[in-house]
C-alpha cells in the first residue's frame, strides 16, 4: 500500500495523481522510441508499425503475383510459338557417351536456314549455319564451333562426303550423329534457327556494328567496304549469307556468322535490357514467331527457361569461337570442291568439348568483332 501521505484526501487530488502518472507513462514511451528500446506492448504505437508492415507485405505479395503471372504468360507465349521435331538420332550401342566428370555441361547443335520450315532440310531449304555450341558445367563460359559445310567427313551408312549432304541422306538426325562420331561427343541437343527471326532480333536491339574483312556487295542487301560497319537486319542477313566472293569461302562465312551471332548476343545481354518485360517479349516473339524456332523434341521449354535463367550473368567476353580444324582444299570428283579436316586437331578440339576443359587447348579462336 501507498504511505498514508501519498493517499488523496479528495476527488480533485486523486484525478490530479492519475493525470500526472499519465503523462510520465507517455514520457517513458516516447523515450523508448527514439531510442530503439523495446517495451512491453502497452509502450508501442501499434496503428503506425502494423499498418507500415501490412503495406509492404501487401506490396511484396502484388509483386510476386505480378512477377509469377508475367513469367506465366512468357512460359506459356514462348510454349506456344516454339516449334518441335525429331532432330535427334535414335540411341545405339555405338554412340558416343557423355563424361560423368563434365557435370552438367552440355553440347548443342546449332543451325540456320533461309527457310521458314526449318526442319526440312532438303535443296531448297539447306542448313547455312553448322555451329556447335558448347556450354560448361557451371554455366559460365560458352565456346561456339563453325562447321564448314563442304568439311569432308564419314556420314554414317553413306562413305565419306561434305557435311552438309547428311541433310540430303538424313536431315538434322543424321547430321547430329555425323558431328558426335567426328568429335567423339554426345550432343544434348539441337535447335534450328530461321534467319528471319534472326534478323528480327538485329533490328529489335537497334543494329549491330560488324567488322567487313574484304568488300563485296550481295544482290539487294546492298555492298560494303571495308571496316566496320553499322547494319540493320536485312543487310547483316545479306553480310552473313555470301560465301563465293570471300577469300575462304564458307569457312570465311562461318566467321561473319560468329561476328553476328556475338554482337547481337552483345546487345542483348546488355544491362537492362531483359530487365524490361516488353523487350523480353519482344525478343521472344523475334525468335519464335513464324516457325522461326524449332527444337528437338525432348527438350522442353522449362529446361529452355531454366538453362536461360542459370546464364543470365553470361557475357561475351566469356565467350570463345573457333573454326572446326582443316589442312586446307581439294578438289573431289563426285563430290566437289571440300575442306580437309586436319584429325589429330580435331581429336584434340573432341577431347577437349569431352572433357569440359578448354584450358589445355590449342586451337587457335576466331576473331570475329
Amino acid at each position: 500500500m501507498p504511505p498514508e501521505d501519498d493517499i488523496p484526501t479528495s476527488r480533485a487530488e486523486r484525478r490530479a495523481q492519475e493525470q500526472a502518472a499519465d503523462t510520465a507513462a507517455a514520457d517513458a514511451d516516447d523515450t523508448a522510441l527514439a531510442d530503439g528500446s523495446e517495451g512491453d506492448e502497452g509502450r508501442q504505437k501499434p496503428g503506425c508499425l502494423k499498418v507500415g508492415c501490412l503495406t509492404l507485405l501487401t506490396m511484396a505479395v502484388i509483386a510476386a503475383l505480378v512477377a509469377g503471372g508475367f513469367a506465366a504468360f512468357l512460359y506459356l507465349k514462348f510454349d506456344k510459338q516454339i516449334q518441335r521435331s525429331a532432330l535427334l538420332p535414335s540411341s545405339s550401342a555405338g554412340d558416343p557417351t557423355r563424361n560423368p566428370k563434365a557435370g552438367d555441361a552440355q553440347n548443342i547443335l546449332l543451325l540456320g536456314s533461309d527457310s521458314r520450315d526449318v526442319t526440312n532440310m532438303n535443296d531448297n531449304a539447306r542448313s547455312d549455319v553448322i555451329q556447335l555450341v558448347h556450354i560448361d558445367k557451371n554455366k559460365q563460359t560458352v565456346q561456339v564451333i563453325h562447321v564448314p559445310r563442304d568439311l569432308y567427313v564419314s556420314i554414317p551408312g553413306h562413305g565419306k562426303n561434305k557435311v552438309n549432304a547428311a541433310f540430303a541422306y538424313g536431315g538434322v538426325p543424321l547430321l547430329v550423329q555425323t558431328l558426335q562420331n567426328l568429335f567423339g561427343i554426345h550432343i544434348d541437343n539441337a535447335a534450328v534457327i530461321g534467319f528471319q527471326g534472326f534478323a528480327k532480333l538485329t533490328d529489335q536491339v537497334g543494329g549491330v556494328d560488324l567488322y567487313v574483312r574484304q568488300p563485296y556487295c550481295e544482290g539487294d542487301f546492298g555492298c560494303w567496304k571495308a571496316g566496320w560497319q553499322h547494319m540493320n537486319g536485312k543487310q547483316a542477313l545479306g553480310f552473313v549469307r555470301e560465301r563465293h566472293q570471300l577469300a575462304r569461302g564458307d569457312i570465311d562465312r562461318g566467321v561473319n556468322q560468329q561476328a553476328w551471332i556475338q554482337a547481337v548476343m552483345a546487345k542483348t545481354l546488355k544491362k537492362g535490357t531483359l530487365a524490361n518485360p516488353v523487350n523480353v517479349v519482344n525478343i521472344v516473339d523475334d525468335l519464335t514467331a513464324d516457325k522461326n524456332f524449332t527444337v528437338d523434341q525432348g527438350w522442353s521449354t522449362s529446361a529452355l527457361g531454366n538453362l536461360g535463367f542459370q546464364m543470365r550473368n553470361l557475357r561475351t567476353s566469356n565467350m570463345s569461337f573457333y573454326t572446326t580444324p582443316y589442312t586446307g582444299f581439294k578438289s573431289i570428283p563426285g563430290v566437289g570442291d571440300v575442306d580437309l579436316p586436319d584429325e589429330p586437331a580435331i581429336a584434340a578440339l573432341g577431347k577437349a568439348l569431352y572433357n569440359d576443359d578448354f584450358s589445355g587447348y590449342e586451337g587457335q579462336t576466331n576473331t570475329v568483332n
